[in-house]
Parts: structure tokens; sequence; C-alpha cells
């Protein structure tokens, strides 16, 4: 994708406006259908070009129809080499005709952070069901007012949190309070690579929002609330950076703590100076382990001293599959927009707890 098209759009408005029951005829269609649902990735960066377009060789509920670009050669070619019509190829500026088609019946959000709120606004008032990449947005108040357009559209909103749907990532949930392992009672969680252009959008504010924590950390907010199977109500975070010129901008290191209501604790870090990627569940019997843990897969681990075979499959295919199936009962994901709300809360407190000097801080209620 194009930067000067990231940097004129982050900044625009978009008037567009569609009555809920307006909207209603056109979702209830997409619901019934009995083909494929149709997919257009909005956003052909590397994740979209890497993952999601390779994922629809697995999907048998949903397959790609259309794409949205800054750039019209690269759209065309991706409707050549996919084997959709022109007529599903849309710019950041006619994004909104996407209304029209009815081949496509779900926008799947791709974009620099700062843009998700603005994409899944516009893409609610067309009457397309919503994906929408994490962080789902930059804020918990704006995740609150993507909630609502895609409620006031009669749409349903879901976050690409493709790990839920992995089986060896499942396991560990599964297992907690079961009678051979109990209750979950601390977990560790770790997601840091070493970011390599200094001059990608990542790094900067404007775009990405934040630096690790939107763009890995989420994963360690992630698998923490989901291994404890509750929402935690204090955070008390510490933030480091040993290139304070490189990371001028965002955030490089940050570790952070979570309390949870029945005591349960989490410790985690993120970064993009050094490599981790891993999670530690300890219950009152036994120790769930993954390693790696938040990656595409595949992803290995243990529990209660078992080992948890890797298994090949793509994570996409099934995260995007789930959603059609939803689609068509007209239910919630499991990885719905709330969960990109919950994720949101306890990030702003993270920020609130470093600039308070890492004070413990409450995470705000849902």
């Amino acid at each position: 994708m194009l930067r000067r098209n990231f940097l004129s759009l982050s900044s625009r408005t978009t008037g567009v406006a569609l009555a809920a029951g307006a909207l209603a005829p056109r979702v209830w269609a997409a619901a019934t259908k009995s083909k494929p649902l149709g997919v257009a990735l909005v956003g052909l960066g590397n994740y979209s070009t890497r993952q999601l377009a390779k994922a629809f060789n697995e999907t048998t509920e949903c397959r790609l129809t259309g794409v949205v670009s800054g750039d019209p050669v690269k759209a065309k070619r991706w409707a050549a080499e996919h084997g959709f019509a022109e007529s599903g190829v849309y710019n950041y500026e006619n994004f909104d005709s996407i209304a029209n088609n009815p081949d496509i019946d779900i926008v799947y959000i791709v974009l620099p952070n700062s843009m998700h709120l603005e994409f899944i606004e516009r893409a609610a008032a067309a009457g397309k069901q919503v994906i929408c990449e994490k962080p789902m947005t930059v804020t918990g108040a704006e995740s609150r007012r993507a909630i609502k357009a895609c409620e006031d559209a009669g749409v349903l909103l879901s976050v690409g949190y493709r790990l839920q749907f992995d089986p060896n990532y499942r396991a560990l949930m599964l297992a907690r309070g079961t009678p051979e392992l109990g209750a979950v009672r601390y977990v560790q969680a770790d997601m840091a690579f070493p970011i390599g252009d200094p001059t990608q959008w990542r790094l900067r504010k404007p775009l990405a929002g934040g630096g690790a924590m939107y763009d890995v950390g989420v994963y360690c907010t992630q698998s923490a609330r989901f291994f404890a199977g509750q929402e935690p109500v204090a955070v008390t975070a510490q933030e480091y950076k040993t290139d304070p010129v490189k990371f001028a901008e965002v955030d490089e290191t940050i570790m952070f703590q979570l309390e949870f209501p029945n005591g349960t604790t989490a410790n985690c870090t993120t970064s993009y100076a050094f490599r981790s990627n891993s999670v530690h569940v300890d219950y009152q019997k036994g120790v769930g382990t993954l390693s790696p843990a938040h990656s595409y897969g595949p992803i290995a681990g243990t529990l209660n001293n078992k080992e948890l075979a890797p298994r090949e499959f793509s994570q996409q295919a099934l995260q995007m599959d789930d959603f059609a199936r939803c689609v068509r009962a007209g239910v919630e994901s499991e990885v719905s927009g709330l969960e990109g709300l919950k994720d949101m809360l306890v990030v702003d407190a993270i920020y609130r707890s470093i600039a308070a000097g890492s004070k413990r801080t409450l995470v705000e209620p849902v």
C-alpha cells in the first residue's frame, strides 16, 4: 500500500450515512446465501499478501471477491491472479460504493491502526459485515464507537484474533477448571521481535498509534485474558527504550502486570528490540506452555507434561470461515468487537500507568 495514501486518508472524515433500516435487507440476503460469502481485503500489504490471500485456498465458507488499495496496478493484478472481477477493485476514495456490490458480503480491514475506526464505520455504513485486524482501534473510546457503528447498521463486527481458533492454543484454555488441572493461578505471555526498517509506518505514531504494544503486545493481553478466563481489574506497567532515536514516536519495550478479580495474576512483555514468543500457564495442579505461542503456525507446546503436537493449517482460514458461519446464523463471533474493546481498555490502562510513573492503574470496566 502507498504511504502517501495512508497519510492523506488517516485525517479525512467521511460523510456517508445509511439508515440501519435500509440495511436490513442487504444483511439478511448475505446471511442466507448458500454459496461462500464474498470477502474484500482493505489494504494489500504484507499480511494480506502472505497470509490472508493464501488462507482463501483453505476456506470453505468464504472466498476473495474484492480488494481495496491505493495502487490501481496492484489491485488489478490481484483480481487477475485471484480470479475475481475487476468490478471488485476499489480505492480508498471510492470505497463507499462497495455498498452496491452484491458479491462482497464481508470487508476485512488490514490497514495501519489509526485508520481502523474510519473504515469500520464506512464499511458498516455500506452495509457490509466487518472483520478488522488487531488492534481494533487505538483507544477504548474509539472501540466503543466502532461497536456502536456496526450495531446501528445492523452488521456484525469481528477482530482478526486467529489464535483463538488454533487447537493447541485453545487446549490450554479448555483445560482451565478441569478436575485434572484446576483453576489458573498465573499466566506469563511474551511477544517481541527486533523491528527493521526505521522508516516504516509502524514507527510513526500518527499511523500506528503506538509501538510494540499495539502491534504485538495485544497478543499478550489476549493470552492473559483468554487463559485467565476473566477481565483484569488493574495493571502496572513499565516502559524501556534502548534506542530513543528510532523509537522517538512510539514505544519500544513494555512490561506489564495484570491483576484479576480472583487473585490470578499475569506478567507480560512486548518489544521491538529482541525476540520472545511464549506462553506459560500455571494451574493449581499442573502447567501448560506454548512456544512459539503467537506465530502464524505451527504452534507447539505442552499440557500437564504431555506434548501438544504442532499442526499445519491456516489459522486465518479457520477464523474467516467461523465469521462467515456467524454471519449466516446472525450470531456474534467469539472474537467480536467486544473482544477488541476489552483489549483496548487494558492497553489504555497500560499507557496511563506508564504516564503516571508505573503506578498501579485500574482498568476501565466494559
